[in-house]
């Protein structure tokens, strides 16, 4: 069974009754809830967790961690975010939602400052196109995914050139915008997924759970050998008997 950590802020369910209406369990809670009823072991940690509740022990167990931040990226501990690197490099996949995109770890791990797009809150209609429809993270859906009301994410969005790109997205108001991305780190897998502004019951959209939890599946850790570095002895002889013959 493919072990999940869902990782959240938790900061906005706690001090704006608003979206504790919408999300009374918080964000972590609600995927982590959609996840386990997909059949995952899916639990959760949060900011104010010690050690923000990714401990190493934590991280050994995990397979996939999904992160969910907004309000204090600053906060997250420098040593933690090196801790989910050095993870994510080993194998463990990572799935980075919404405003994640401005995190230390998403861009300690694209090698970009934050992640900068434009955006706005005008309750606008997203339409989420599969452009890839052949990946594993658009398995089950149809040629897009329409959402009432979302927050806008626009171009340019400050990334590297994904691995493979899967959704685009397009705005009410006329924006684009690359939602769902892939990378490799290492041994690690990462898919960036945009949809999730807390206002909005985004979460419980059963085709943005299917993308969550397709997103699980394909970044779940391979099990292949850890790959050697350094100094190595040949597997062969070599030159043994060259020259021989003459």
């Amino acid at each position: 069974m493919i072990k999940v950590t869902v990782w959240n802020e938790n900061r906005h369910e706690r001090n704006n009754p608003a979206v504790g209406a919408i999300y009374p369990d918080g964000i972590h809670g609600a995927i982590a809830g959609f996840l386990a009823e997909a059949g995952f072991e899916a639990g959760t940690a949060t900011l104010d967790e010690p050690e923000h509740g990714l401990t190493e022990d934590v991280l050994n167990r995990t397979d996939v961690l999904v992160w969910w931040g907004h309000l204090a990226h600053h906060e997250v501990e420098d040593a933690i975010v090196l801790r989910v690197y050095e993870r994510v490099l080993k194998g463990m996949g990572l799935i980075v939602l919404h405003s994640g995109h401005a995190s230390k770890i998403f861009a300690k791990l694209l090698g970009t400052p934050t992640g900068q797009l434009k955006w706005h809150e005008a309750d606008e209609k997203e339409r989420i196109w599969v452009v890839d429809p052949a990946h594993p993270i658009a398995s089950g859906l149809g040629e897009y995914i329409e959402l009432p009301q979302e927050e806008m994410y626009g171009e340019h969005f400050n990334i590297p050139a994904p691995d493979q790109l899967v959704f685009v997205s397009w705005f009410e108001g006329g924006e684009v915008f690359r939602s769902g991305v892939t990378y490799h780190r290492g041994q690690g897998k990462i898919f960036y997924f945009r949809p999730g502004h807390e206002t909005y019951p985004t979460y419980y959209n059963k085709e943005v759970q299917r993308v969550i939890a397709n997103g699980v599946r394909w970044a779940a850790p391979s099990r292949t050998a850890e790959p050697a570095y350094g100094n190595a002895a040949p597997l062969e002889p070599i030159g043994a008997k060259r020259g021989s013959g003459r």
